[in-house]
Protein backbone atom coordinates (compact mmCIF):
# COMPACT_ATOMS: atom_id res chain seq x y z
CA UNK A 1 0.00 0.00 0.00
CA UNK A 2 1.18 3.74 -0.76
CA UNK A 3 2.54 5.80 1.62
CA UNK A 4 0.73 8.51 2.61
CA UNK A 5 3.49 10.07 4.92
CA UNK A 6 6.77 9.65 4.47
CA UNK A 7 9.64 11.58 6.45
CA UNK A 8 13.52 10.66 5.93
CA UNK A 9 16.14 12.11 8.68
CA UNK A 10 14.10 15.05 9.69
CA UNK A 11 16.26 17.50 12.04
CA UNK A 12 15.03 20.43 13.74
CA UNK A 13 16.72 22.79 15.95
CA UNK A 14 16.07 25.68 18.47
CA UNK A 15 19.44 26.91 18.80
CA UNK A 16 21.37 24.56 20.81
CA UNK A 17 18.19 22.16 21.69
CA UNK A 18 18.22 19.54 19.71
CA UNK A 19 13.95 18.70 19.23
CA UNK A 20 14.30 16.34 16.01
CA UNK A 21 17.46 13.89 15.70
CA UNK A 22 16.93 12.50 12.33
CA UNK A 23 13.20 11.44 12.71
CA UNK A 24 11.83 8.27 9.81
CA UNK A 25 8.41 8.25 9.88
CA UNK A 26 6.07 6.31 7.32
CA UNK A 27 1.88 5.85 7.53
CA UNK A 28 0.12 3.86 5.07
CA UNK A 29 -3.11 4.80 2.99
CA UNK A 30 -5.82 3.99 5.17
CA UNK A 31 -4.01 3.63 8.69
CA UNK A 32 -4.92 5.07 11.99
CA UNK A 33 -1.68 6.05 13.14
CA UNK A 34 -0.98 6.42 16.81
CA UNK A 35 2.00 9.07 17.60
CA UNK A 36 2.87 8.66 21.37
CA UNK A 37 5.49 10.67 23.20
CA UNK A 38 5.98 12.65 26.50
CA UNK A 39 5.55 16.12 26.91
CA UNK A 40 8.43 17.73 25.08
CA UNK A 41 9.15 14.37 23.38
CA UNK A 42 9.00 16.19 19.88
CA UNK A 43 5.42 15.37 18.53
CA UNK A 44 3.82 18.63 18.05
CA UNK A 45 7.40 19.85 16.12
CA UNK A 46 7.33 17.02 13.83
CA UNK A 47 3.54 17.87 12.88
CA UNK A 48 4.24 21.36 12.24
CA UNK A 49 7.24 19.90 9.74
CA UNK A 50 5.20 18.06 8.38
CA UNK A 51 2.47 20.26 7.47
CA UNK A 52 5.25 23.19 6.89
CA UNK A 53 4.09 25.14 9.38
CA UNK A 54 8.20 25.05 10.55
CA UNK A 55 10.89 25.26 9.14
CA UNK A 56 13.46 22.34 9.55
CA UNK A 57 17.40 22.23 9.05
CA UNK A 58 17.54 18.99 7.20
CA UNK A 59 15.70 15.80 5.86
CA UNK A 60 13.17 15.22 3.39
CA UNK A 61 9.33 14.82 3.99
CA UNK A 62 6.62 14.05 1.26
CA UNK A 63 2.74 13.98 1.45
CA UNK A 64 0.75 11.78 -1.35
CA UNK A 65 3.77 10.60 -2.93
CA UNK A 66 5.14 14.30 -3.93
CA UNK A 67 7.54 16.64 -2.12
CA UNK A 68 5.72 18.59 0.79
CA UNK A 69 6.81 22.43 0.73
CA UNK A 70 5.30 25.66 2.16
CA UNK A 71 4.17 26.78 -1.14
CA UNK A 72 2.11 23.39 -2.04
CA UNK A 73 -1.44 24.39 -1.70
CA UNK A 74 -2.39 21.69 -3.70
CA UNK A 75 -1.34 18.77 -1.44
CA UNK A 76 -2.77 21.43 1.56
CA UNK A 77 -6.14 21.49 0.40
CA UNK A 78 -5.98 17.25 0.51
CA UNK A 79 -4.79 17.82 4.33
CA UNK A 80 -7.22 18.74 7.43
CA UNK A 81 -6.13 19.40 10.95
CA UNK A 82 -8.13 18.84 14.09
CA UNK A 83 -6.14 21.04 16.54
CA UNK A 84 -5.81 20.24 20.94
CA UNK A 85 -7.94 23.62 21.62
CA UNK A 86 -11.37 24.00 20.06
CA UNK A 87 -10.73 26.67 17.73
CA UNK A 88 -13.83 28.33 16.10
CA UNK A 89 -15.04 31.99 15.87
CA UNK A 90 -17.12 32.78 19.25
CA UNK A 91 -19.23 35.17 16.90
CA UNK A 92 -20.22 32.30 14.27
CA UNK A 93 -23.00 29.71 14.22
CA UNK A 94 -21.56 25.84 14.40
CA UNK A 95 -23.42 25.97 10.66
CA UNK A 96 -21.48 29.37 9.95
CA UNK A 97 -18.32 28.09 11.04
CA UNK A 98 -18.36 25.02 9.37
CA UNK A 99 -18.63 26.91 6.32
CA UNK A 100 -15.96 29.65 6.79
CA UNK A 101 -13.45 26.37 7.54
CA UNK A 102 -14.93 24.85 4.33
CA UNK A 103 -14.60 27.66 2.22
CA UNK A 104 -11.03 27.77 2.97
CA UNK A 105 -10.54 24.86 0.53
CA UNK A 106 -14.22 24.78 -1.39
CA UNK A 107 -14.69 27.94 -3.35
CA UNK A 108 -18.13 26.60 -5.08
CA UNK A 109 -20.78 27.64 -2.98
CA UNK A 110 -23.56 24.35 -3.91
CA UNK A 111 -20.94 22.08 -3.02
CA UNK A 112 -20.03 23.49 -0.01
CA UNK A 113 -23.28 23.24 1.45
CA UNK A 114 -23.51 20.35 0.61
CA UNK A 115 -20.23 19.59 2.32
CA UNK A 116 -21.48 21.30 5.42
CA UNK A 117 -24.26 19.39 5.39
CA UNK A 118 -22.52 16.18 5.46
CA UNK A 119 -20.18 17.45 7.99
CA UNK A 120 -22.81 18.75 11.09
CA UNK A 121 -24.57 15.02 10.01
CA UNK A 122 -21.47 12.97 10.26
CA UNK A 123 -20.27 14.76 14.30
CA UNK A 124 -24.76 14.36 15.11
CA UNK A 125 -24.86 18.49 15.43
CA UNK A 126 -28.37 18.85 13.52
CA UNK A 127 -29.97 19.75 16.41
CA UNK A 128 -27.43 22.83 17.28
CA UNK A 129 -26.60 24.33 13.73
CA UNK A 130 -28.05 27.77 15.10
CA UNK A 131 -26.26 28.21 18.50
CA UNK A 132 -22.99 29.86 18.94
CA UNK A 133 -20.18 27.93 20.45
CA UNK A 134 -20.20 29.24 23.61
CA UNK A 135 -23.64 27.82 24.09
CA UNK A 136 -22.47 24.30 23.47
CA UNK A 137 -21.24 21.90 25.99
CA UNK A 138 -17.65 20.64 26.00
CA UNK A 139 -18.38 17.78 24.06
CA UNK A 140 -20.62 19.19 21.50
CA UNK A 141 -17.52 21.99 21.12
CA UNK A 142 -15.78 19.46 20.73
CA UNK A 143 -17.70 17.94 17.83
CA UNK A 144 -17.63 21.13 16.22
CA UNK A 145 -13.90 21.11 15.95
CA UNK A 146 -14.33 18.23 14.50
CA UNK A 147 -16.95 19.29 11.69
CA UNK A 148 -14.55 22.62 10.87
CA UNK A 149 -11.38 20.16 9.79
CA UNK A 150 -12.79 17.41 8.04
CA UNK A 151 -15.82 18.90 6.32
CA UNK A 152 -13.80 19.69 3.05
CA UNK A 153 -13.24 15.36 2.85
CA UNK A 154 -9.26 15.68 3.10
CA UNK A 155 -7.80 12.08 3.05
CA UNK A 156 -5.24 13.30 5.39
CA UNK A 157 -5.99 13.93 8.85
CA UNK A 158 -4.48 15.04 12.09
CA UNK A 159 -6.08 14.80 15.29
CA UNK A 160 -4.29 16.08 18.25
CA UNK A 161 -6.00 15.03 21.53
CA UNK A 162 -9.48 15.58 20.23
CA UNK A 163 -11.02 13.71 23.20
CA UNK A 164 -9.23 16.00 26.43
CA UNK A 165 -11.80 16.66 29.02
CA UNK A 166 -15.05 15.23 27.80
CA UNK A 167 -17.44 12.80 29.03
CA UNK A 168 -17.39 9.20 27.97
CA UNK A 169 -20.18 9.27 25.57
CA UNK A 170 -18.55 11.99 23.49
CA UNK A 171 -14.95 10.66 23.74
CA UNK A 172 -16.62 6.77 22.50
CA UNK A 173 -19.13 8.94 19.75
CA UNK A 174 -15.55 10.73 18.67
CA UNK A 175 -13.57 7.87 18.33
CA UNK A 176 -16.18 5.55 16.50
CA UNK A 177 -16.50 9.41 13.80
CA UNK A 178 -12.36 8.56 13.52
CA UNK A 179 -13.11 4.72 12.28
CA UNK A 180 -15.75 6.19 10.07
CA UNK A 181 -12.92 8.76 8.30
CA UNK A 182 -11.18 5.30 8.06
CA UNK A 183 -13.57 3.45 6.63
CA UNK A 184 -14.49 5.68 3.83
CA UNK A 185 -10.98 6.42 3.18
CA UNK A 186 -9.01 8.88 4.60
CA UNK A 187 -5.48 8.08 6.68
CA UNK A 188 -5.34 9.40 10.16
CA UNK A 189 -2.54 10.85 12.69
CA UNK A 190 -3.55 10.50 16.18
CA UNK A 191 -1.74 11.91 18.83
CA UNK A 192 -3.08 11.21 22.66
CA UNK A 193 -2.17 10.69 26.33
CA UNK A 194 -4.79 8.02 26.85
CA UNK A 195 -3.64 4.64 25.56
CA UNK A 196 -6.84 3.00 25.85
CA UNK A 197 -8.11 4.87 23.11
CA UNK A 198 -4.79 4.42 21.05
CA UNK A 199 -4.98 0.80 21.88
CA UNK A 200 -8.71 0.74 20.37
CA UNK A 201 -8.02 2.90 16.91
CA UNK A 202 -4.57 2.61 15.86
CA UNK A 203 -3.29 0.00 13.80
CA UNK A 204 0.20 0.85 14.21
CA UNK A 205 1.81 3.10 16.81
CA UNK A 206 5.45 5.02 17.22
CA UNK A 207 6.64 5.82 20.10
CA UNK A 208 9.12 8.61 20.24
CA UNK A 209 11.02 10.64 22.41
CA UNK A 210 14.23 13.20 22.70
CA UNK A 211 12.88 13.82 19.29
CA UNK A 212 13.36 10.00 17.57
CA UNK A 213 11.87 7.34 17.47
CA UNK A 214 12.02 4.47 20.53
CA UNK A 215 9.58 2.12 19.21
CA UNK A 216 6.90 1.32 16.13
CA UNK A 217 4.70 -1.45 15.34
CA UNK A 218 1.42 -2.50 15.74
CA UNK A 219 -0.18 -2.82 19.35
CA UNK A 220 1.00 -6.46 19.92
CA UNK A 221 4.14 -5.95 18.43
CA UNK A 222 4.95 -3.32 20.87
CA UNK A 223 3.73 -5.23 23.83
CA UNK A 224 6.41 -8.06 22.47
CA UNK A 225 9.18 -5.61 22.91
CA UNK A 226 9.05 -5.21 26.31
CA UNK A 227 9.95 -7.63 29.55
CA UNK A 228 7.04 -7.75 30.70
CA UNK A 229 4.21 -10.64 30.94
CA UNK A 230 0.66 -10.77 32.86
CA UNK A 231 0.52 -8.97 36.12
CA UNK A 232 -1.44 -11.78 38.63
CA UNK A 233 -3.93 -10.63 41.21
CA UNK A 234 -5.45 -12.50 43.69
CA UNK A 235 -8.03 -12.02 46.59
CA UNK A 236 -6.23 -13.15 50.23
CA UNK A 237 -7.52 -13.48 53.35
CA UNK A 238 -3.98 -13.54 55.18
CA UNK A 239 -0.81 -13.44 53.53
CA UNK A 240 1.91 -14.33 56.04
CA UNK A 241 5.54 -12.89 55.26
CA UNK A 242 7.14 -16.22 54.52
CA UNK A 243 4.73 -16.91 51.63
CA UNK A 244 4.79 -14.13 50.28
CA UNK A 245 9.09 -13.93 50.32
CA UNK A 246 8.69 -17.22 48.24
CA UNK A 247 6.17 -15.70 45.45
CA UNK A 248 8.64 -13.03 44.95
CA UNK A 249 11.56 -15.32 44.61
CA UNK A 250 9.76 -17.02 41.70
CA UNK A 251 11.60 -17.08 38.62
CA UNK A 252 9.78 -14.70 36.49
CA UNK A 253 7.85 -12.36 39.05
CA UNK A 254 9.47 -9.19 38.82
CA UNK A 255 7.18 -7.72 42.07
CA UNK A 256 4.65 -8.58 44.62
CA UNK A 257 2.86 -6.63 46.98
CA UNK A 258 -0.42 -6.77 49.03
CA UNK A 259 -2.78 -4.17 49.99
CA UNK A 260 -6.42 -3.79 51.12
CA UNK A 261 -6.37 -8.17 50.40
CA UNK A 262 -5.20 -8.24 47.03
CA UNK A 263 -1.97 -9.64 46.07
CA UNK A 264 -0.55 -7.95 43.10
CA UNK A 265 2.04 -9.54 40.88
CA UNK A 266 3.58 -8.07 37.98
CA UNK A 267 5.62 -10.68 35.87
CA UNK A 268 8.15 -11.42 33.28
CA UNK A 269 6.55 -12.98 30.24
CA UNK A 270 6.60 -16.73 30.91
CA UNK A 271 3.52 -19.17 29.70
CA UNK A 272 3.81 -20.49 33.76
CA UNK A 273 3.49 -17.48 36.04
CA UNK A 274 -0.60 -18.12 36.76
CA UNK A 275 0.31 -21.58 37.60
CA UNK A 276 3.83 -20.97 39.50
CA UNK A 277 2.13 -17.87 42.10
CA UNK A 278 -0.84 -20.19 42.70
CA UNK A 279 0.95 -23.59 43.29
CA UNK A 280 3.03 -21.47 45.93
CA UNK A 281 0.15 -19.60 47.93
CA UNK A 282 -1.53 -23.03 47.89
CA UNK A 283 1.32 -24.71 49.80
CA UNK A 284 1.70 -21.71 51.87
CA UNK A 285 -2.20 -22.84 52.91
CA UNK A 286 -2.99 -18.59 51.66
CA UNK A 287 -6.75 -18.85 51.29
CA UNK A 288 -7.95 -17.57 48.12
CA UNK A 289 -11.17 -15.70 46.61
CA UNK A 290 -11.14 -14.39 43.06
CA UNK A 291 -7.82 -14.40 40.92
CA UNK A 292 -7.41 -12.98 37.58
CA UNK A 293 -3.98 -12.14 35.33
CA UNK A 294 -4.40 -9.17 33.07
CA UNK A 295 -1.92 -8.59 30.07
CA UNK A 296 0.11 -5.99 29.90
CA UNK A 297 -1.58 -2.42 27.88
CA UNK A 298 -0.22 0.06 26.14
CA UNK A 299 0.57 1.73 29.36
CA UNK A 300 2.96 -0.84 30.36
CA UNK A 301 4.87 -0.39 26.92
CA UNK A 302 4.95 3.27 27.07
CA UNK A 303 6.31 4.09 30.78
CA UNK A 304 8.45 0.84 30.41
CA UNK A 305 9.96 2.66 26.94
CA UNK A 306 10.19 6.53 28.13
CA UNK A 307 10.48 5.99 31.94
CA UNK A 308 8.75 7.08 34.64
CA UNK A 309 10.02 9.87 35.60
CA UNK A 310 7.32 13.18 35.88
CA UNK A 311 8.07 15.10 32.47
CA UNK A 312 7.09 19.20 32.74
Amino acid sequence: MADIVRVENLVKRYGDLLALDHLNLRIAQGEIFGLLGPNGSGKTTSINCILQLLTYDKGKIELFGEPMGPARYDLKRRIGVVPQQVAVFEELTVRENIDYFCSLYVDDRARRRRLVDEAIEFVDLGDFERFRPKKLSGGLARRLNIACGIAHKPELIFFDEPTVAVDPQSRNSILDGICRLRDEGATVVYTSHYMEEVERICSRIMIMDGGRTLAEGTNDELKRMINMGEKVVAEVAEMPGPVLAAVRDLPHVLTADVARGMLTCSCEASPHNLTDILDTLRAGGVALGRVYSEPPTLNDVFLEITGRELRD
